[in-house]
């Protein structure tokens, strides 16, 4: 059974990267919010976490792993987002699904000269399962009351200035909902 699923993971990740390549310029947004259901993951230093950490900001949830070339391409763009945006009202979370644990993300961070972004590590993949995440990199959009927003599979250029404009937008209306309760 183990082996299936993992076929299947790994089916959804060539498939999911195959197509996005190119990928949007924005995060597709629902209808309306969703719930997502807590998972539990670790910091660099083993600390447990949940989502509720970062409850009364907007989340950019990205999924990966360094084995996965997508997502290591990615990762500096990421990055460069979170010096822009991240504040007390954005952050960009990176939640690594590497089983070979936080020693090869903190190597990989320190190669590619990361600077602004948290280690988070779930080596279970307990988290990627309880989000339906099956391919990599799969990125949710979370609002301040932590539903999902928007999804995106596969790989983005998170920097460019459509993009800040988008996270801009979505930061500044749900500041205005919020500022209204």
């Amino acid at each position: 059974m183990k082996s299936l699923s993992a076929l299947i993971f790994v089916l959804a990740l060539s498939f999911s990267t195959a197509t996005m390549a190119d990928g949007p310029n924005a995060v597709p947004l629902h209808d309306t919010p969703q719930p997502l259901p807590t998972i539990s993951f670790a910091d660099e230093h083993g600390n447990a976490l949940t989502l509720d950490r970062w409850h009364g900001k907007v989340v950019l949830l990205n999924l990966w792993a360094t084995w996965c070339a997508p997502c290591r391409h990615e990762m500096p763009t990421l990055d460069r987002l979170q010096a822009k945006l991240g504040s007390d009202r954005f952050e960009v979370v990176t939640l690594s699904i590497d089983r070979a644990g936080v020693g090869v993300v903190r190597r990989f961070f320190d190669e590619i000269g990361i600077r602004h972004l948290g280690i988070f590590i779930d080596d279970t993949m307990k988290a990627s399962r309880e989000l339906r995440v099956y391919g990599l990199p799969r990125t949710l959009l979370i609002g301040l009351d932590g539903r999902e927003l928007g999804r995106l599979i596969g790989p983005a250029e998170w920097d460019t200035p459509e993009m800040v404009a988008f996270f801009a937008g979505v930061i500044a209306e749900h500041a205005g909902k919020e500022s209204t309760r």
